[in-house]
């Protein structure tokens, strides 16, 4: 029989015991999935099986208190012991540029350790590199902001920098961070050993060039199983979420601040659902549809990166004096066209370089997703490039066209490719069957011949060594966000930053129209873009409705 309530001052003089029972109470009842951070969405319904568990026994007070103790993962218990970060400069010898560029600005670097597997916080450690440019006006001081680049594998040690300019006088009250993630930069790493960033291809236009694809795919899974097998199921987002807690634990923060570009945007989603009421102010720039992350991420985005090539295509013509590639549109996309056919029949020679059928396709999906003049012709001086070698004349590859090639064809991108794939394949299992891919090849393929044999394509993760060890975390929840995306987005397209719209109900989707970009505030250069996400950083108030701003 339950009794009365208690008086509410007896309770909060006994509020110690009650949060830590409650809390207990609250784990107890949420489902296993969840159990390392129960979703916001469950807790009307927990809350109330709490407080019939207790016979009502909650003042309001400690029934918030016990409910914010309870959503706390389990890697925030006893088992990770405090720790002091020792901040010191940040370049690590004479050639390191990005080093002495925070060095100059003020900040100070260290190294966090972290669990490798956050279900035994005594087991095995890695190593997590940040750095922090400290806010300015301390009598004004927000808080910590936490930075991630996307990629994933994009380290972001530097980013604070370009952050800081972005948000103009607003960065002078943040605590500026930029956190490598696990397996990232000057993290703990995770390499390969690939001999070339050989998942990024087309499938090419035969079922012959598809299966040497598969086997190209299948032996890059392999060698990360050699190198790596014992890190590998901890490469992904739920663990660099855990990360980031930490992160903030040890700086003494109750809440942080977050920007996240593309892949950083899912992950700054990820840790909103794994830690509610952990953020204050929130940005996701170019956010993708969080149910669609994974290792096939980029199906389904054919449409828009042939409105990106087309609309690059319209501005070549009218430079065709400049550029020489056709003096309408449909010339333009024809050479483009004979380059790929040429590369079909034979590879084409670029300085040292040999590139096939299924890495000119990746080539051209990149290139035209920036409309800005400087990125457009960027794009027209390789497509020149191209076009001289698919007509056997000399090429040689500028400064832009020599990195894209190194990276895609030496070994010098594996240190970033490794751990871009070990993410995706952590985050989410594909499909084990090389039939399911050359099916949904087949079938992109008659609507989008160049683009959906490379949206489509197999890659590593089919043949992965271990399946995902946690379900993908489905993103549904209230907290308030920024949503920062572009109309014509070919990457993490405008739909999929809708679809995070909806599904992060307390967010606002600020829409740059008639516009093809990926990182949009601080990076496009769009004024009315800069100033909406600065209003919200100084203000911590969302706008009121939905904003659009024009290109």
């Amino acid at each position: 029989m339950c009794t009365s309530r208690r008086a509410g001052m007896e309770m909060i003089v006994r509020y110690r015991v009650s949060v830590g029972q409650y809390s207990r109470l609250y784990q107890d009842a949420c489902p296993q999935p969840y159990r390392d951070g129960c979703p916001a969405e469950l807790a009307s319904s927990l809350m109330k099986s709490i407080t019939a568990r207790t016979c009502g026994r909650l003042t309001p007070v400690v029934a918030l208190l016990a409910l914010s103790a309870a959503v706390a993962p389990l890697a925030e218990a006893d088992g990770v012991p405090p720790q002091r970060l020792n901040w010191k400069p940040c370049a690590q010898g004479p050639d390191d540029s990005a080093g002495k560029d925070l060095d100059r600005a003020g900040a100070r670097c260290a190294e966090l350790t972290v669990p490798l597997d956050h279900s035994r916080p005594g087991g095995r450690t890695i190593k997590l590199a940040l750095s922090r440019l400290p806010a300015t006006d301390r009598a004004h001081r927000i808080g910590t902001m936490v930075l991630n680049n996307g990629g994933p594998g994009e380290p972001t040690l530097g980013m604070p920098l370009q952050v800081r300019t972005a948000m103009k006088d607003v960065a002078t009250r943040y605590d500026l961070v930029g956190l490598d993630p696990r397996f990232v930069g000057r993290s703990t790493p995770l390499d390969c050993g690939w001999p070339s960033g050989m998942f990024l291809r087309s499938a090419g236009p035969t079922r012959t060039r598809f299966d040497h694809q598969v086997a190209v795919q299948r032996d890059l899974a392999e060698r990360c199983a050699q190198r790596h097998s014992d890190v590998l199921p901890y490469a992904n987002t739920r663990d660099t979420a855990r990360d980031i807690d930490l992160v903030r634990r040890v700086l003494g923060e109750r809440r942080i601040s977050f920007l996240g570009y593309s892949y950083g945007a899912y992950l700054g989603a990820v840790y909103t659902q794994m830690f509610p009421g952990r953020t204050d102010r929130v940005v996701l720039d170019s956010a993708g549809d969080p149910d669609k992350w994974g290792p096939r991420a980029l199906q389904g985005t054919e449409d828009e990166t042939e409105r990106a090539l087309r609309g690059w295509a319209a501005w070549a013509a009218e430079r065709h004096g400049a550029y020489g590639l056709g003096a309408t549109p449909t010339r333009v996309l024809a050479t483009v066209n004979a380059i790929v056919t040429a590369a079909e029949n034979h590879p084409l020679r670029i300085g040292p370089y040999e590139v096939d059928d299924q890495t000119v396709p990746y080539l051209l999906s990149i290139g035209p997703g920036d409309d800005r003049p400087a990125a457009r012709a960027g794009f027209a001086s390789i497509v020149q490039t191209l076009n001289e070698a698919a007509h056997r004349r000399p090429a040689e590859p500028g400064p832009e066209l020599d990195g894209l090639l190194r990276f895609v064809l030496t070994s010098a991108g594996s240190s970033l490719a490794s751990p871009t794939a070990a993410i995706a394949c952590g985050d989410r299992a594909a499909p084990r069957d090389p039939d399911t891919y050359w099916n949904d090849i087949q079938r992109s393929r008659a609507r989008h011949p160049l683009f959906g044999p490379l949206k489509n394509n197999i890659w590593p993760c089919a043949f992965w060594p271990n399946l995902p060890r946690e379900r993908p975390t489905h993103i549904a929840n209230p907290t308030p966000a920024l949503i920062v995306s572009a109309t014509g987005d070919p990457a993490t397209t405008y739909e999929g930053s809708k679809a995070m719209h909806r599904a992060m109900t307390g967010s606002r989707l600020l829409t740059l129209r008639n516009t093809t970009a990926h990182g949009i505030y601080g990076e496009y250069g769009n004024a009315c873009v800069d100033t909406k996400v600065n209003t919200y950083l100084t203000t911590g108030t969302l706008p009121p409705t939905n904003p659009t701003c024009q290109s």
